[in-house]
């Protein structure tokens, strides 16, 4: 009979949360303490492999009751690596990568895009600047810029002429910079007020039009929304609209939702658009200040009418998030 042993009562103990919070999101329930934990897949994963390693090491063989725990850890590392698989450089990519020398003469125009949650209260807005004259992007999505993050941002407009600004002062404020012009603005508050998104169809050099819609909902959280739903209904808001949306499209910023959770699975559904990271890696953009406890927060989506050139983390500027930048080649029209 096994004995109790301090390694027994341990491994067990975390082997049964592990089990909780990997039922846990089953719930169809919204509630923050549920949808917390559609977010650390990976570090679930890595819980579940620490524990069978320990359970070889300091549990007896021989017993029913280490192969029973042996099996619930089993079972829930294979769970959570079905979420996270589709992210890793193992699954299919659904964006097709540009090969300059193939994919030349099909492309028309590249797109570089820089999606940044500055953190309202950080004031490292030096670092940035820096970075974005180093990068040189197209077109910047920034959130949580509020009015000091504004004049901070005025020495970037030389570059990037075509602005649309909506600072505010509660984490919500968005700012959008693009080298080209930008028509049909429509500055929208989806679900909640003073949540804002921008939409603006770009202007591109040859004479076609993306459409870009830019995005922050409020996440659910014990200091935001208690839950889910308002961030949860505007991503759906945005999904649907892309469908009706002639030509090119791009959705981008800080969704506040992991790219494997069950919202953004419905989200690409609905919206028939397609994530570069599929079968690139996870490009963990949150927390910049944690390394064990990171994921991707900030995305990119996009219309079957690009091609990914590349996708780069930026290093990190005093924010909880890195900065994410994406280039991508817009194909030619048939």
């Amino acid at each position: 009979m096994l004995e109790f042993t301090p390694a027994f009562t341990a491994i067990g103990l975390f082997t049964l949360l592990l089990a909780v919070v990997s039922l846990l999101p089953l719930s169809q329930r919204t509630h923050w303490l549920i949808r917390l934990w559609d977010f650390p897949r990976l570090q679930l994963t890595a819980v579940a492999l620490t524990l069978l390693v320990a359970s070889a090491i300091w549990l007896p063989i021989a017993s029913s009751t280490t192969w029973f725990l042996v099996s619930i850890q089993v079972v829930c590392c294979a769970w959570q690596l079905w979420w996270i698989f589709p992210y890793t450089p193992l699954a299919a990519r659904t964006v097709p990568r540009y090969h300059r020398k193939h994919d030349e003469k099909s492309v028309e125009e590249h797109l570089r895009i820089l999606t940044v949650n500055v953190l309202e209260h950080n004031r490292n807005a030096v670092e940035l600047v820096q970075m974005i004259n180093r990068e040189r992007p197209d077109i910047i999505v920034a959130v949580e810029t509020d009015d000091w993050w504004e004049k901070q941002l005025t020495d970037i407009e030389d570059d990037l002429p075509n602005v649309v600004r909506v600072p505010q002062n509660n984490l919500y404020g968005m700012m959008l910079y693009s080298v080209w012009p930008l028509e049909n603005v429509q500055v929208e508050n989806i679900i909640e007020d003073n949540v804002p998104s921008i939409h603006a169809d770009i202007q591109m050099p040859d004479g076609r039009v993306v459409k870009l819609r830019c995005v922050h909902p409020a996440p659910p959280s014990p200091t935001e929304n208690e839950k889910s739903k308002p961030r949860d209904r505007e991503l759906l808001q945005v999904a649907k609209r892309a469908p009706n949306d002639s030509g090119p499209v791009i959705v981008t910023g800080d969704l506040n939702d992991v790219a494997w959770s069950p919202t953004t699975r419905e989200f690409l559904r609905v919206s028939r658009l397609l994530d570069p990271r599929m079968g690139r890696g996870f490009f963990n953009t949150f927390h910049a200040q944690l390394p064990f406890l990171r994921w991707p927060l900030d995305h990119l989506f996009h219309s079957e009418h690009f091609m990914l050139v590349k996708m780069r983390r930026l290093p990190k500027f005093g924010s909880d998030h890195f900065p994410l930048l994406i280039e991508l080649a817009l194909k030619r029209q048939d």
